[in-house]
């Protein structure tokens, strides 16, 4: 079983599928450009599944696996024949049915630039800063890790930074450039994000990559290593600047929610929510992102629990490479003719309006 999973893997890699799905009942799937297709191979089997999991999980997650239900992990994939890594998965096995399942996300082996992801340029001169927290934000498989690394890798390169990440788990494998970084893995290095952050703090670090801010203590934990001279880099399960800014806010007992906002309108540097789309030539997928700076008027929203207003701000702040998602898939992807219109009104915040706009244009 150990060939046929090293094929599957084979496969993913040479054709650059994003995510392998092993289920039991239906065959070995693919999810290549955004779209899931069935390989052309036997239904697997209760045992096929189980034999997959075996072969590529460690001891210690087959008995997460078995007591929890589920368990995450890195796993770089080799040559059999030269011992040489081909590539990393981020993998989750789980139990259904009384079945074993596996999805195995393909981790891209190369960094990208923010040319090749489409970042804007401006927010560079953000990582320069001296502390501050930049939020990315997104739903699940929309891209949040790459554009994360590709930032670390930027100030990996250009700044002499100790840069300490949290992740559950490592997924992009980083060198000391001109910085150091050091890189804890949740389970391995360190028990939870919360205390990740915490013992980050005593290890002398410029900057701290939060994988996921998961919980109240985390966030607090982020925030206050944001306000105390760190940049610190955290995602969110959000989509849009206001509801992110709102999400952290109602972690929060109610007793402490202002202080909460006047701490997020001083630490706040940027959010920068995203989404992954099917080009239109079917070559591949392209990001969206909505782009909040923070400002002095922005913050007062913030302070005064009128987070609702963000995008207005956004609207008027062009001139400082702010953009809000419905503006950027209209016209940086719709109107380049990259996206097309059913894929541009499925992620829109507010498909009313960009359907009022598109058909406006047309007449």
């Amino acid at each position: 079983m150990t060939i046929e999973i090293n094929r599957l893997l084979q496969f993913v890699v040479e054709h650059n599928a994003s995510d392998l799905h092993l289920c039991v009942g239906r065959p070995p799937t693919v999810r290549l450009h955004g779209r899931l297709h069935r390989l052309d191979t036997d239904v697997l089997t209760p045992e096929d599944t189980m034999d997959f999991m075996k072969a590529i999980t460690p001891d210690r997650h087959q008995q997460e696996l078995q007591e929890h239900g589920s368990t995450d992990f890195g796993f770089a994939f080799t040559d059999p024949k030269t011992g040489q890594t081909m590539a990393r998965f981020r993998v989750s096995a789980y139990h259904q049915k009384g079945h074993i399942g596996i999805a195995l996300r393909l981790i891209p082996n190369r960094l990208m630039t923010f040319e090749e992801i489409g970042l804007p340029h401006h927010i560079k001169e953000l990582l320069t800063r001296p502390r501050g927290l930049i939020l990315v934000t997104g739903p699940t498989g929309s891209g949040k890790t790459t554009t994360l690394a590709t930032m670390v890798n930027f100030i990996n390169e250009n700044l002499d930074r100790h840069i300490v990440t949290i992740e559950d788990p490592i997924e992009y494998y980083h060198e000391h450039k001109k910085s150091i970084i050091t890189q804890r893995e949740i389970g391995v290095d360190v028990p939870s994000f919360e205390e990740g952050v915490r013992r980050a703090l005593r290890m002398d670090p410029d900057v701290i990559l939060v994988g996921e801010m998961r919980d109240l203590e985390t966030m607090q934990a982020a925030i206050t290593a944001a306000e105390t001279g760190h940049i610190v880099f955290a995602t969110l399960h959000t989509t849009g600047s206001a509801r992110t800014v709102n999400r952290i806010i109602d972690a929060f007992p109610t007793a402490q929610q202002g202080m909460v906002r006047s701490q997020l309108a001083v630490s706040i540097l940027a959010v920068i929510s995203q989404v992954l789309l099917p080009r239109v030539n079917g070559k591949g997928r392209v990001a969206g992102f909505e782009i909040m700076v923070m400002t002095d008027a922005i913050a007062n929203l913030i302070r005064e629990n009128k987070a609702e207003r963000i995008d207005s701000e956004i609207q008027t702040g062009r001139n400082r490479g702010m953009i809000l998602l419905d503006d950027f898939l209209y016209y940086n992807l719709f109107m380049k003719g990259i996206i097309d219109y059913k894929t541009m009104i499925s992620a829109a915040q507010r498909p009313e309006e960009l359907h009022r706009k598109y058909k406006e244009r047309s007449q």
